[in-house]
């Protein structure tokens, strides 16, 4: 794993914290997946799971939504790829 892969993946697991209350992340950095594809030139690929109770009562496209906001400004150089499954703990602890 690369130190900007490290770097983003930290923050990734922070802002989650943070902002979400989360009781559960967990991110993977599947980067070195797509390493030498013509299509990466920048970011890095990686899976978000994430449980928060601010997710409650809310549609799996608005939770989403939630986390693609947070993470907004990485987006735009950090992450290329980025698949999320944002739970509510009941969800978390189901799975």
């Amino acid at each position: 794993m690369s130190e900007r892969s490290l770097k983003t993946k930290e923050i990734i697991e922070s802002k989650m914290k943070e902002s979400l209350e989360a009781v559960f992340v967990d991110v993977v950095d599947e980067s070195w997946k797509h390493a030498g594809h013509a299509a990466a030139t920048g970011g890095g690929h990686y899976i978000l799971r994430v449980a928060s109770e601010k997710f409650e009562g809310v549609s799996l496209v608005n939770r989403n939504r939630i986390v693609f906001d947070i993470l907004k400004e990485e987006m735009k150089e950090d992450i290329h790829g980025f698949i999320v499954k944002a739970m509510t703990p009941g969800e978390w602890e189901g799975a």
